[in-house]
């Protein structure tokens, strides 16, 4: 049986407590609790694989815009704690369908919904992230989406 992301953060977890390494453990348990607290939230008390990467890539996120906030405050430690913190969140992320691949897939959604400008924008992005099933960034989808069909 596959372990879902929750239960191998809280095992990857464990292990950094065993081998002492406080930045590792930190930083997952700070994602264990985003996990647990999405999961409570949620009316099953229990997340999907699909809710679950929402969590992780909206921790994802947070890492980079923390990171990227310390460093115009002139905080570079902090940056790069951020940036470490975010690319162990990495490490739980499904790997991103490549750049030429999802051209194909927003094409075919184009082709397949008979969009034709911005205003089929949003059934264009709900086809393309169906497809894609988290394998690729909801921005990124729509920046692609948004200039195919611009132009």
């Amino acid at each position: 049986m596959t372990m879902t992301a929750t239960e191998r953060v809280r095992s990857d977890r464990m292990q950094a407590r065993r081998d002492r390494d406080e930045v590792r453990t930190i930083a997952l348990g700070t994602l264990l609790n985003a996990l647990e607290e999405a999961a409570k939230a949620h009316a099953s008390r229990v997340l999907d694989e699909a809710g679950e990467l929402a969590v992780l890539r909206r921790e994802r996120k947070r890492r980079a815009e923390a990171a990227d906030s310390f460093r115009e405050g002139g905080r570079e430690n902090d940056a790069l704690r951020e940036e470490l913190e975010g690319r162990i969140i990495d490490g739980y992320l499904p790997a991103e369908i490549d750049a030429a691949a999802l051209a194909a897939i927003v094409d075919s959604a184009i082709i397949e919904t008979g969009a034709s400008s911005l205003r089929d924008l949003g059934a264009v992005i709900k086809l393309v992230l169906s497809r894609t099933a988290g394998h690729a960034d909801g921005k990124a989808v729509s920046g692609l989406v948004r200039a195919r069909l611009d132009a």
